[in-house]
């Protein structure tokens, strides 16, 4: 095997730990408050991320104010927003959803970067867009099983608005002075994560106290090692030894992990219409790294810490 193939392997790997989450958060949504949730799983991975720097001899860069106020921004969208909102989302809809509609991430980050930063798509890209659009459709606009009738559409949208907060959290990277070294980016975006929650997260907790059980615990403590800091890990060692278009198209494993450990973890039935939502989001994600979009890569810095 080329090193080129070991590294788009690691980057799938690193994915399928991503999508993995989506069913963690379905867990942990069951018993624990979304704020509460997002302060102690950062609680849990922070330490983790700070040895990481200590044995590698990583050190902190010193940044200006505009560049402390997007770290802030992306803390903000990123490890907390993206968090809170997709367990919500997964709580009222199904894991399944969840993970087909979190797949859109590379064609919602360049709709955003369009939109806002002015870039134009070209003809793959704008494609992409438009088969993400069809695969979340076809998601939402099925007939929903008697446990979600009620809140699934809410869920959905929950779960794009997280993906929307991941997108934000892209666009404010793409606009620091200077890059910042993967492991320093997500030790901060860790522990700002745990500072932006941990008020939030105290008030959730006196106005409706959650129920930490074991199952919603281990789910917490999974979420924070494993896909957190194992999919940095992966991620990254793979990123270095194959292109970048070809770690892009590791994304399309995101989805893919979802659905299938919804379904055999949790026993949810994958229905016709999730199946051809899922097609449209990797058909998507196959475009949009075609097209050479960034997101993807970038994205992935925001997954090591959120």
């Amino acid at each position: 095997m080329t090193e080129s193939s070991q590294g788009q392997w690691l980057c799938s790997a690193a994915m399928v730990l991503v999508g993995s989450t989506v069913v963690a958060s379905k867990v942990i949504g069951q018993d624990v408050e979304p704020f509460l949730a997002t302060a102690l799983r950062h609680a849990a991975a922070l330490p983790v991320f700070l040895l990481l720097m200590v044995g590698t001899g990583a050190r902190f860069e010193r940044v200006g104010w505009r560049d402390a106020a997007l770290l802030t921004l992306q803390a903000a969208a990123g490890s907390v927003g993206y968090t809170v909102l997709l367990i919500q989302g997964v709580t009222w809809s199904s894991a399944a959803d969840a993970g087909i509609v979190a797949g859109t991430l590379p064609a919602v980050s360049a709709l955003f970067a369009a939109v806002f930063l002015g870039e134009r798509p070209g003809l793959r890209l704008a494609f992409a867009i438009a088969l993400a659009t069809a695969g979340v459709m076809a998601v939402a606009a099925a007939p929903a099983g008697p446990a979600h009738a009620p809140t699934r559409l809410l869920g959905i949208v929950m779960v794009l608005a997280a993906i929307g907060c991941e997108a934000v959290f892209i666009l404010a990277n793409k606009r620091l002075s200077r890059p910042l070294p993967p492991l320093a980016l997500s030790t901060l975006m860790c522990a700002g994560g745990l500072v932006l929650s941990a008020l939030p997260a105290a008030l959730a907790m006196r106005s409706s106290p959650s129920v930490l059980s074991v199952p919603a615990l281990a789910g917490i403590v999974y979420y924070a090692w494993v896909p957190t800091v194992g999919g940095f890990l992966l991620w990254y060692a793979g990123s270095a030894r194959t292109s970048g278009a070809r770690a892009s198209l590791a994304t399309a494993w995101l989805p893919v992990s979802a659905l299938l450990l919804s379904a055999a973890v949790l026993a949810e039935p994958v229905r016709l219409w999730q199946w051809v939502g899922l097609g449209c989001v990797l058909a998507a994600v196959w475009l949009a790294s075609r097209d050479g979009t960034p997101a993807p890569a970038a994205a992935l810095n925001e997954t090591a810490a959120r």
